[in-house]
């Protein structure tokens, strides 16, 4: 989630060639996490810690995100072999030149909302008009500029409109009441603010899913020319299906998957309470997925952000930016 200009992913075509060329060690794999270590990777981790992906004949790196790294840029400059990452975010670098491929997606259901103060006078989307909202960018915000649109909302500050506010990957914004309503995850976010001692009664909150704008979230992606390389295939089959088998487990084994991943997070900046608040609340988004891309929430997600009206998130129909020849393999 690095600061950066989506012109940053217009790499050139010799780029993709020696990223595409690479030469492929059969057994190694770099998995490029969206964000930190914490539960919302949780299926990843437990892989690993349970010896799925050494079953498999696999050596996966996982290395974690940050604010100042973005997961195209890495898979971009062949630092990792797969990334996870939000279809909008995958579908507008598609269009600009990174031609990004979804192979599975683990995550069946969106936990992106924004909460907001009641005492802001929100109770509604119609109430939004003329208030301060906190939004992620850098590929986060593709899906609230879309839902604005689609409530007619300008998101320039004018009268009427909404006054956005770049929101860093906290709370703070709604807690020092610089917003009436921030942007937050389900699994994440949302429980910061009642850790910091904000009731849930005091709180209005919007799932974007509710609204009927969710966009799928946390696939994992590829670069397309790699897929044709057939052992690359072979070893992303091995690791989908490795992976989906950590998220069955961790679904299964909440507590014992929010362990595994306090075990990895090198940093110490997580706690048991919150990553098994996490654990509990990713597990209800990857309930329903066998991890392979249902082409009716693809299609949806793609709806939603080509109705931008003058400023679509893309402006055609994609071609080519999923397939289920890996995970069809996987789950056999």
């Amino acid at each position: 989630m690095e600061v950066y200009t989506m012109k940053k992913l217009l790499i050139t075509a010799a780029a993709f060639a020696v990223a595409a060329g690479a030469a492929f060690a059969n057994d190694t794999v770099k998995l490029q996490l969206k964000w930190v270590t914490q539960a919302q990777f949780a299926g990843y981790y437990v892989a690993a810690a349970k010896g799925f992906y050494t079953d498999e004949g696999l050596d996966v790196t996982i290395l974690p995100g940050g604010p100042d790294i973005a997961p195209e840029q890495v898979i971009a400059g062949g630092g990792a072999d797969v990334i996870v990452d939000w279809l909008p975010a995958a579908l507008a670098a598609r269009e600009k030149g990174l031609p990004l491929v979804n192979i599975a997606q683990p995550f069946k259901h969106s936990g992106l909302m924004l909460t907001c103060l009641k005492e802001s006078g929100i109770a509604s989307p119609a109430d939004f008009a003329d208030k301060t909202l906190g939004v992620w960018f850098y590929g986060n915000e593709y899906p609230f500029l879309s839902w604005m649109s689609k409530l007619g909302l300008k998101t320039d500050g004018s009268a009427g409109g909404v006054t956005v506010l770049k929101q860093g990957f906290n709370v703070d914004p709604l807690l020092q009441k610089q917003a009436a309503c921030i942007s937050t995850m389900t699994y994440n976010e949302y429980g910061q603010v009642l850790e910091a001692g904000v009731k849930a009664e005091d709180l209005v909150t919007f799932k974007y899913e509710d609204m009927g704008v969710a966009t799928l979230e946390d696939g994992l992606y590829v670069l397309q020319d790699n897929l044709k390389d057939a052992a690359f295939a072979e070893k992303m089959v091995k690791f989908v299906r490795a992976s989906e088998k950590g998220w069955k487990y961790a679904e299964a084994n909440p507590d014992e998957a929010a362990g595994i991943v306090l075990e990895a997070d090198q940093t110490g900046a997580q706690t048991e309470e919150h990553q098994k608040f996490m654990m509990g609340e990713v597990a209800k988004l990857t309930a329903g997925s066998n991890g392979a891309l249902d082409e009716a929430d693809y299609k949806r997600t793609v709806e939603t952000l080509m109705s931008g009206g003058s400023d679509p998130v893309i402006t055609k129909e994609p071609e080519g930016a999923w397939t289920h020849e890996i995970s069809d393999k996987a789950l056999q």
